[in-house]
């Protein structure tokens, strides 16, 4: 199981039915919990690791509950977020287990001025602790499920929720004025090149394509049209209902602090599977990720057509079946 948790338990922490836990990842070994536990995992790929293993995996939390636990994410605002989602749902215990580098220390220390904290206990880099359930001493701490940046809605821990990437923004200024009539936008994120490429008057359908609830949820707002379909689902395994002339990307490259080019591999693989024969993908990348032999192997044409010491654009067309 996980190590703090098992500490915890071993060491005065006692869980009552049902328990709800909150943004585990696969690392998280669950297996001491009763496998009806409700698990809250808006991403994807997580989330269904979760429900495989027979938990009640749901994207955003549903029902009260006696007890909560809080795997902690490293953007801070997010954390206190999903404390406070906690005590305003568990009538019990909430317990909160992180690592030091996604800001234990400082989550306890703002805690303790708000709960009589048990524990600390710490392990394996991190600590966790619990106190009894409280709404009212952190409803300052909620936050907006959507809240407008520069004209779009973001969601606090989403990719770029304070703004614009700026990678995105290269890609779409490269994007040709008629890009295709049916297209996909792999790893949507909250919807900007989506947003954009709708006031297009030869798109016919747009395919969202995102792994992450919360973005996805934003990317409804901002893509608001007829012509776009909404997929919560992990880009490398999604299969098109219709073929696609044009796929655009920003692949994401980490899902923790390392950089994993296999991502980003994963995602042109799948662009390549979904377009039709004389289908283009456009792409934007780190100028560092190692893109171009797997482009060149799933693609007969590959140019990259701009980019600056950050950035790199492609253009990949006639993907090879």
């Amino acid at each position: 199981m996980s190590p703090r948790l098992e500490l915890a338990l071993q060491n005065g922490l006692s869980l009552s039915q049902p328990v709800t836990v909150i943004c585990p990842v696969p690392e998280h070994d669950l297996s001491v919990l009763p496998s009806d536990a409700q698990v809250v995992q808006p991403f994807k790929p997580f989330h269904d690791h979760f429900a495989t293993q027979g938990f009640n995996s749901v994207p955003e939390a549903e029902d009260p509950c006696q007890d909560a636990i809080v795997f902690l994410p490293r953007a801070k605002a997010l954390a206190r977020a999903m404390i406070q989602r906690a005590c305003s749902r568990a009538a019990g215990v909430v317990v909160i287990d992180g690592a030091k580098t996604n800001g234990v220390d400082s989550i306890l220390k703002d805690v303790r001025k708000r709960a009589d904290v048990e524990g600390p206990l710490s392990k394996a880099h991190g600590k966790i602790f619990w106190f009894q359930a409280d709404a009212s001493a952190f409803a300052d701490w909620a936050a907006p499920t959507a809240q407008k940046v520069g004209g779009y809605y973001t969601a606090p821990g989403v990719f770029s929720a304070n703004g614009v990437d700026p990678a995105s923004a290269m890609l779409l200024k490269a994007l040709p004025a008629k890009p295709g009539a049916r297209i996909a936008d792999l790893g949507a994120g909250w919807g900007y090149l989506s947003a954009d490429i709708l006031k297009r008057d030869d798109v016919k359908s747009l395919h969202l394509v995102e792994a992450d609830h919360a973005a996805l949820t934003c990317a409804r707002m901002n893509a608001e049209d007829p012509k776009a379909k909404f997929y919560w689902s992990d880009a490398v395994t999604w299969a098109a209902p219709e073929p696609i002339d044009t796929v655009v990307m920003n692949p994401p490259f980490h899902t923790s602090r390392s950089a994993d080019p296999a991502l980003g591999q994963g995602f042109i693989i799948a662009a390549a599977r979904n377009l039709t024969r004389n289908g283009t993908l456009w792409m934007v990348a780190n100028r560092h990720l190692p893109y171009e032999t797997t482009l060149n192997e799933h693609f007969a044409q590959v140019t990259e057509i701009a980019g600056d010491n950050r950035f790199k654009v492609f253009q990949a067309s006639r993907p090879r079946r």
